[in-house]
This record gives structure tokens, C-alpha cells and sequence, in this order.
């Protein structure tokens, strides 16, 4: 039985959407999605750490619950702050206080539809002779298909991969791409190497409905219309 650390990062500062991390999403905060399942999944509230530099955020998640003790350096919380520096000082915090664990899950704030089932299936998946279970979902252009490059001497368009003969996109062999929801990640691979340095990566696949990432305001109308049909479906009339 694995112990994990779940680490939430949440900085205050967002240009694309102010305020995104506690603007409210079909009327609860955006940080509330991850919490909630943060909590199903943890053993208790220690293994949760709250990654924010924003008071207001501590405050949002207090008001829901979770002990936020730890507060992130103002030098990690710039646009151009690293993920892995991020895990890595909430891993640092952790260990100086006692927390002990055997993996990280990071849990995006911005995937609101991933599900405590997920984390859990993606935790099945992991060992510690691998560096990372990540979630993902079938990507939307495949290099096989219909995702092409620029010839550099012609400057006319070329296929990806393979020799561009396929007129089935179900022929191509699949294609991937990260959801942002879930990374279970080996405390010893992280503090080796940067996260896209990982050579044993395992992917877990959830479907496009799941897989939201808000980043810009039509992505956060998606979700709000994704939940909404959600609950409606989990609570009909």
C-alpha cells in the first residue's frame, strides 16, 4: 500500500483568466473540483499540500476544509516558475515535517472533471522502478493522419510520420497527449531529472469529456457547460 503526497499547485497570478483558481465554476470555486477529490483519495489532510503564494487562495481553501500550512516562495510563483521546482520545494516542506511518502500526485486546479476514481486507477498503475503515471487522452491531430510539418528546403507541407498513405484516421497507430488532470511521479526520478527528461512514462487514458484543461475563457464556458450537463445527467429532474 502506496502513501502519496498530493500537491495542489495554485498560484495567484493568472493573465489569460484573473482570478481563475477560486472564480467560482458552476458556483462552487475552480480549486474546490480538485480538493474534493484530493480528499477522497488521501489518507488524511497531511498528505494534501495547498501550493499557493496567494493568501486568498489559502483563505478559499481553509473555507473548505483543508489544513494549508504551507505557503509557496514569491520566487516560485512567477509564469515562468517550473513545475518541478514547484513539487520540489513542496516536497521539501513535507519531508522537513515529518510527512512521510512514496509518490506525488500532481492534481492541476484546472482539470475539474478528472474524478478520485481516476487518481486511484492511475495509483494502481504505479511502481517505483518507473518514473511517471500520467493521465492522457487521444490526441486531437495524429502525426500518422493528419498532423504535418514543413519541409525546410521546399517549404511545402509533409506528414509527421510515416509515408502519408493512410486514408483511415482508425488505421494510424494512436496517438496521445497529456490532459494535465493527473502525474503520479517518483520522488527519486523528479530530483533526478526534469519531468519531460522522464524515459518511463505510463499512460493512463481518460475520454475527451474528462479531459478538459482550462486555459482560456471559451475553455472554462466548456467546462461550465460539461458539468452542468453532468449533474443534470447524475441529477435529472
Amino acid at each position: 500500500m502506496i502513501t502519496p503526497l498530493y500537491i495542489i499547485p495554485a498560484r495567484g497570478g493568472s493573465k489569460g483568466i484573473p482570478g481563475k483558481n477560486i472564480k467560482p465554476l458552476c458556483g462552487r470555486p475552480l480549486i474546490a473540483y480538485t480538493i474534493e477529490v484530493a480528499k477522497e483519495c488521501a489518507t488524511d489532510d497531511n498528505h494534501i499540500i495547498l501550493s499557493t503564494d496567494s493568501e486568498e487562495i489559502a483563505q478559499v481553501g481553509r473555507a473548505l476544509d483543508l489544513k494549508v500550512d504551507y505557503m509557496r516562495p514569491a520566487e516560485l510563483a512567477t509564469d515562468k516558475s517550473g513545475s518541478r521546482e514547484v513539487i520540489l520545494d513542496a516536497m521539501d516542506w513535507a519531508e522537513k515535517n515529518g510527512i512521510k511518502y512514496d509518490c506525488v500526485v500532481l492534481l492541476q486546479p484546472t482539470s475539474p472533471m478528472r474524478t478520485a476514481e481516476d487518481i486511484k486507477e492511475c495509483l494502481n498503475l504505479y511502481s517505483d522502478n518507473i518514473d511517471m503515471v500520467v493521465s492522457v487522452t487521444e490526441a486531437v491531430t495524429n502525426p500518422y493522419y493528419n498532423c504535418f510539418e514543413t519541409d525546410v528546403e521546399s517549404g511545402f507541407l509533409h506528414i509527421s510520420k510515416g509515408d502519408g498513405k493512410l486514408s483511415r484516421r482508425q488505421d494510424a497507430p494512436p496517438a496521445w497527449e497529456y490532459n494535465g488532470a493527473v502525474y503520479v511521479i517518483n520522488p527519486k526520478s523528479i530530483r533526478a531529472h526534469a519531468l519531460g527528461e522522464f524515459e518511463k512514462r505510463v499512460p493512463f487514458a481518460m475520454p475527451k469529456e474528462r479531459s478538459i484543461d482550462i486555459d482560456t475563457p471559451t475553455d472554462w464556458i466548456v467546462a461550465e457547460a460539461l458539468i452542468e450537463q453532468t449533474n443534470h445527467r447524475n441529477h435529472p429532474l
